[in-house]
């Protein structure tokens, strides 16, 4: 009877949740793929699900986007797992080593499935919905029995303010019907498209650098996890199959036999569905596991198994597209296939769970010895205190432990010769031990150059962080004793004084300061000349702001901005230099206020844009207007002193009524500033001229000869997709006040420029430049000898020409101070705000 009685409470029990927990077609009122879901459906999908079967999901918000939406994760497991999840988070972070804790050892596998990351890849949040329901609905005894063992966590939706523009826009201009012709404007998504964010940054290219809200606060949630196995959801073109694990080559070296092997049992787990169902697919090629900020390299070398699925569809499959099959893709077939991948993902997990956690804490153990790793520690120095601070801040974002050293004496190899030195140690330094256990992490970070196996790779193939933010740096083979940082917060008080201050111009901290001070509309000058004061020299670029003319309260104002940096500011008693420029000079010039404003829109990439967009509103917090390229022609310029123009090609620029009208703008004292492939469509209007190749005295007269097999790796040895070379600086030139006669590049073209004659070649590339990453066989002997940085005066203004990305996705930390220099110090053509 008794037994009875309780078959019956659990059938009833069984029946109410089946009847609370609702499908999602129940609860949005149309079958999942049959219309796009804004993502506050999503989300009030997901809380309803929460609601419905609070003993096998919690939902919690980790964050809000740029434009306010809500970051949320799910946690869904078997009940009894949901009653201890602190308790099985606390056990995993135990096995890395990361944190000590957890009463019992760790034996429950971790599944994260991050969704839609590109807004525009639209089919994966809609696919979120099906992989949660599935797992909570009362009837599907096969996903209850894989949750005893697992517990899955799911991120239905990375960028919330990219996919709701894609979709507003894709809802707002679908008909009754869709409309499968590719043709038709539903499948022509508008300038500058939903796959970014806010910003327009590509966030799947932010893992590890996370310079963007969305990235840095899922970035803490998933440390507190770090899962086992992180599936990255994504979409590609609509005429592609759908793409799965394993990963092509390249592959980095730290990445481990277990990760790989575990891809491919996934990968044939995730073809057994498929090969059922007649779908088609591929595996080990276009994605890689090399760069190491996408959602699939950085969990990996997090020790996750980290995999990028890929469906076909993108922006331009809309509800259903025509492919070149002749075949209708719908959106109901795309968010399916994610369905499938997602589930089979878990359950193979589920049913390696014990291998899956043991192979876990192997790599982490591997970690905290630095097994495999070339070298055991990285040295990193450098004179300024703001620089050493911005790399210290992307390496405890990644939760990589650093010290000092205990003895100054070392041997290792040099960055900047590439040669094994004994170690000079400037001002500041930290070390990096590879005996923790983000060393996998902190070796692919730091490593002087990655070992390039297949170098047919989907991104750049060089990062390094100490030539991305200029600090010298040694990479050490042995593991070398550590002590801790020395506490203490940075204390920066500016002293009285009777005439004046002298502030240090080094770093993109300085900027800053300079931003904000113009912004207070104090008056501040700038030294064009080395000068010496009190004994000191002081380096071309310092900046000079004294009291006459400026507030009463300057010392205040001053105290204010430099709070929690470490900018050097001097006092000086008098306007007479015991060397150089006296502050009356004509050597002394005046920075005034500049207006700003930048080209955006039709012909623009929307990711050079949105960097600079970016940084101007949220490094330097100084106004920038965004002006639309097709509205330069009725766009008045005597309203702004700076114009921006980013990467891109622009259809504008090629109207003669909008080349005559720029030229005009700088000829009155306008400031042009051209970036990347910008330069190379302005070049003509401006005299620049592209470096060419010189003719080879030998031809090979059966160069057309070629094997078709080798048609899709030919475009190698002609391209560049990111290397690391190093730039000649003239830092007496304002465009590189702060620098030192070194900076390091990112050249993601062979795009190079003959040296002006008459404008200043600021930044050149000569003989043997090349530092790090991949360049191509033919287009190699072409990068040297010519001109990457410049300017050129005409008339009362200038055009400056940045023939590579100074800040390239935000991390090339030490190309930010060459933007303000361009934007405040070139040419100095103020005006009043």
């Amino acid at each position: 009877m008794k037994k009875l009685l309780f078959l019956s409470v659990l059938f009833f029990t069984l029946t109410a949740m089946a009847q609370s927990l609702q499908s999602p077609a129940d609860f949005l009122g149309y079958e999942v793929g049959k219309q796009f879901t804004r993502h506050h459906r999503v989300v009030e999908y997901f809380q309803q699900a929460a609601a419905a079967r609070p003993d096998m999901m919690k939902l919690e918000q980790y964050g809000k986007t740029y434009e306010g939406r809500p970051l949320y994760v799910a946690y869904i497991s078997a009940p009894e797992n949901i009653q201890q999840l602190e308790s099985i988070r606390e056990a995993n972070i135990a096995a890395t080593g990361l944190a000590k804790g957890g009463k019992d050892p760790a034996k429950t596998a971790i599944v994260w499935l991050s969704y839609n990351v590109h807004g525009n890849e639209a089919s994966s949040s809609e696919a979120a919905m099906l992989t949660l329901y599935e797992l909570l609905q009362p009837g599907n005894t096969t996903t209850k029995g894989w949750l005893k063992n697992t517990v899955v966590i799911i991120d239905p939706c990375l960028n919330p303010d990219g996919r709701d523009r894609y979709v507003n826009w894709y809802n707002s201009v679908v008909g009754k019907n869709m409309n499968v012709d590719p043709q038709s404007r539903e499948h022509i998504e508008p300038w500058p498209g939903g796959r970014s964010n806010h910003y327009n940054f590509d966030l799947n290219r932010d893992w590890a650098w996370q310079s963007q809200v969305e990235t840095q606060q899922r970035i803490k949630k998933y440390q507190q996890w770090m899962p086992h196995v992180h599936v990255d959801f994504h979409e590609q073109g609509y005429n592609e199959p759908y793409y799965f694990a394993p990963a092509a080559n390249p592959l980095h070296d730290v990445i481990t036999p277990w990760q790989r092997d575990f891809q491919t049992m996934i990968g044939r787990n995730n073809a057994r569905y498929f090969d059922a169902n007649g779908w088609l697919y591929f595996t080990r090629e276009r994605f890689d596991l090399f760069y190491p900020s996408y959602g699939d390299t950085w969990p990996t070398y997090n020790g996750a198994i980290g995999m990028t699925y890929e469906q076909g569809g993108h922006s331009r499959g809309g509800l259903g597209v025509i492919t070149e099959d002749r075949d209708t893709l719908t959106l109901v077939d795309r968010a399916t296939h994610h369905h499938t991948t997602g589930l089979s993902t878990i359950e193979i997990t589920s049913q390696q769970a014990a291998r899956v956690v043991q192979e876990f804490k192997k790599y982490f153990d591997a970690s905290n010895e630095g097994r495999g790793l070339a070298y055991k520690t990285y040295v990193i120095t450098t004179d300024q205190a703001d620089k050493m601070a911005a790399i210290q801040k992307v390496l405890t974002d990644n939760q990589i432990r650093f010290g000092v050293l205990n003895s100054t004496s070392f041997r290792g190899l040099n960055y900047a010769t590439l040669k094994e030195e004994a170690g000079a140690l400037k001002k500041h330094h930290i070390a990096v031990s590879m005996l923790q256990p983000r060393s996998m992490l902190a070796s692919v970070l730091l490593e002087p150059k990655s070992n390039l196996t297949d170098s047919n790779t989907y991104d750049i193939t060089a990062w390094s962080l100490p030539y991305a933010h200029g600090v010298d740096a040694y990479a050490v083979k042995e593991a070398l004793n550590l002590g801790p940082i020395p506490g203490g917060a940075v204390v920066n008080t500016v002293p009285e004084t009777s005439y004046g201050y002298l502030i240090q111009y080094q770093s993109i901290a300085s900027a800053k300061l300079l931003s904000k001070l113009l912004q207070h509309k104090i008056k501040v000058r700038v030294q064009e000349k080395s000068f010496m004061y009190n004994g000191k020299t002081y380096p071309a670029g310092t900046l000079v702001v004294l009291k006459l003319g400026n507030p009463n309260n300057l010392r205040e104002t001053l105290n204010d901005l430099v709070k929690g940096t470490s900018i050097q500011v001097t006092p000086v008693a008098t306007g007479f230099m015991d060397k150089g420029a006296d502050f009356g000079s004509p050597d002394v010039k005046m920075v005034l206020p500049v207006r700003v404003a930048m080209l955006t829109g039709e012909g623009a990439s929307s990711l050079g844009a949105g960097e600079i967009w970016h940084y101007f509103d949220q490094t330097l917090d100084y106004p920038i207007t965004l002006i639309q390229a097709q509205d330069l022609a009725r766009t008045s310029l005597k309203f702004y002193d700076v114009l921006i123009v980013p990467d891109g090609f622009y259809r504008a620029l090629n109207d003669k009524a909008n080349q005559d009208k720029l030229k005009a703008f700088v000829r009155e004292g306008g400031k042009l500033i051209a970036i990347e492939n910008a330069v190379a469509q302005l070049a003509t209007d401006w005299g620049l001229k592209v470096k060419e190749e010189k003719g080879s005295e030998k031809s090979d007269e059966y160069a057309a000869l070629r094997k078709y097999e080798n048609s899709d790796r030919e475009y190698l040895s002609s391209s560049t997709p990111g290397a690391i070379y190093k730039v000649q600086f003239d830092n007496s030139h304002p465009l590189a006040f702060g620098y030192d006669s070194i900076y390091y590049t990112l050249k993601q073209s062979s795009s190079l420029y003959e040296f002006m004659k008459e404008g200043w070649n600021v930044g050149v590339i000569k003989k043997d430049a090349h530092m790090a990453g991949y360049v191509g066989s033919k287009v190699k002997p072409r990068i040297k000898d010519g001109m990457v940085f410049g300017v050129q005066s005409v008339g009362r203004g200038s055009v400056v020409f940045l023939a590579d990305n100074p800040i390239f996705r935000m991390f090339w930390e030490n190309g930010k101070l060459m933007i303000a220099n361009a934007v405040f110090l070139v040419g100095y053509p103020g005006a009043s705000l």
